[in-house]
This record gives structure tokens, sequence and C-alpha cells, in this order.
């Protein structure tokens, strides 16, 4: 049997340790961390995402500001937005809930944060850094970074010899997860919907990632024995055993047949999504810390 990572738990290890180093800055150096978010519209998804984010925030002790705007706010409005949360010292970092409506260019918008503000590590300037190798001086988008925590917690943050195979190459999950797991050493492979024989690319694979947004397509006959499996996958499929028109969150990896082959494995629900929310907490107190010149804690 494998062993299954319980991500709510590592979470909130990760957000004991967000919360003393927040309320050590703010006794030592008389520094509040501060978190503002940003909806537009009225996409019921996102209100939830955005309620867990400002809730989390004011319980790590942040001051926890958010924007809601309406669904005509126009691309012009938002900007100015952004201008002034970017030109407010007592704001650390900034998220912009995505997607944004249609009728917004949502690029621009996510540019214009400045990049030691940008928590959700998606500024070119903190991606270009991570694909250097510079881990130490940007911000890494918050569900690569939650997902090398269970790698590190599995293998160690030396991960010389090992392959690792990402399936997914979205700048949000893939490009970075792979420039991590490069920097921590790993040969690897990034797979996608172009890879030959994509079955054989994973077999070879001692670190799995999939991040393709595909129910259940990874398979048992895809996994190495003894390999770690993370599943980045969020797919609601018809669930019909639970009654008519139930549904139920599934990965991107077959969890019942692949979990008797993973050495260890992570769930959907209850893996990588609970570590995103942590890390942006992480990446918010990080940003504080180096606003006020204090050496910077690391998750």
């Amino acid at each position: 049997m494998s062993t299954v990572i319980d991500g709510k738990t590592v979470a909130a290890s990760v957000l004991d340790r967000v919360k003393t180093a927040a309320s050590t800055l703010e006794e030592s150096h008389g520094v509040k961390t501060g978190l503002a978010v940003v909806i537009v519209g009225n996409d019921p998804a996102s209100h939830t995402y955005v309620s867990s984010k400002s809730r989390m925030a004011k319980e790590c002790g942040f001051v926890s500001v958010q924007h809601t705007l309406p669904e005509e706010t126009t691309q012009d409005d938002l900007a100015a937005i952004v201008d002034r949360l970017n030109a407010d010292p007592a704001i650390h970092g900034i998220l912009v809930q995505l997607p944004l409506p249609p009728h917004f260019d949502a690029d621009p918008i996510i540019q214009s944060i400045r990049p030691e503000k940008d928590v959700d590590g998606l500024n070119v300037v903190n991606a270009g850094k991570l694909a250097t190798g510079d881990l130490k001086g940007g911000l890494v988008s918050c569900t690569p970074a939650g997902a090398m925590v269970f790698v590190r917690q599995t293998h160690g943050a030396d991960l010389s010899g090992l392959n690792a195979v990402v399936i997914g190459r979205s700048n949000l999950f893939g490009k970075p997860m792979a420039a991590l797991l490069l920097a921590a050493n790993a040969t690897v492979t990034v797979a996608h919907s172009r890879t030959r024989d994509l079955p054989a690319v994973c077999r070879n694979a001692d670190i799995l990632v999939a991040a393709v947004g595909r129910p259940e397509m990874v398979k048992a006959d895809w996994v190495k024995p003894g390999a770690t499996v993370i599943d980045v996958g969020i797919n609601r499929i018809a669930a019909p055993e639970r009654g008519e028109g139930k549904t139920r969150l599934v990965g991107d990896v077959a969890f019942a047949e692949c979990k008797d082959i993973a050495a260890t494995i992570t769930p959907v629900p209850g893996g990588v999504g609970p570590m995103t929310i942590a890390m942006l907490m992480a990446n918010t107190v990080i940003a504080a810390h180096r606003a006020a010149g204090v050496e910077a804690p690391s998750f």
C-alpha cells in the first residue's frame, strides 16, 4: 500500500510557520503583513476561492483587503486599483483572481503587479527568475511551490539521480514545476498532448506530476512501481451513484488503481489543493519580510 499524502495536514504545518513569521515580523519590526485580493464579476467558484483566501489571511494575522468589483468594471478601472495597491506600503501581496470576465485582457493586468508584490508568481520577472534558477530572489507560483513541499518531504531537497516527468506545460503550473524539479537536480521531462507514447514516458518517472485537466487519465500501467505521484488535476465528473445530477471531484490520476502501484500519492480532493492557499500566505509573508529589509523565511 502506498503512502497517501494528507495535504490538509501539510498545509496546516506551513500555515503555522506563516503565522509565526508574521507575528515575529510585526513584533520585531512593527510591520504587519498585508494582502489585497481583487475579484471582478460574479463567478461563484471564484468568489468561493477569494473568500477562503481572505479568511486565511486574517487567520494568519495579516491585514486583509478585498476589492469586489462588478462585472461592468472596465480594464482601466481595474488597472487603476492595481496601481493604487502597488503604491500602498501596507500591502505586500496583490492577487487578482482569475479568470477575469471575457471583456478583460488579463495579461496586462497581471504583468502590471509589481514583481515583489506578485504573490501568485505570474509576473514575467518572477517566472524568469525561476527559469534561471533564482529561487530566492523572486516569488514562486503557489501550486508548484506546494507540490514541491510534498516532493521534498518524500525525497529530500536533493533529487539527484531521480527522473521526474511533468505532464502539462502550462505557464501556471507545468513550466514552473519543471523548473523547480530541475533546480533540485532531478532529470526532468515535460510531457504534453503532443508527446509520443505518453504512457511509456511516464513509466520512467520516479516522480510523476500530472497537471493536464483530463479526468483520471493516468492509469496504473503508466506508473513505475514505487514512484511518487503528484496529482494536480481537479475535474468534476458525473456521479450517478450519488443520485441524479450529482457530481464528484477527481484528479488527472486514476487514484483507486494507481495507489497500489505508487509508493507515495496525493489524493483529489485533499492533496495539492490545500497547499495552494498555504503557499499564497507563505509568499505574502516572504514579500513582507523583503519589503522590511529582513531575511525572509523559507517554506
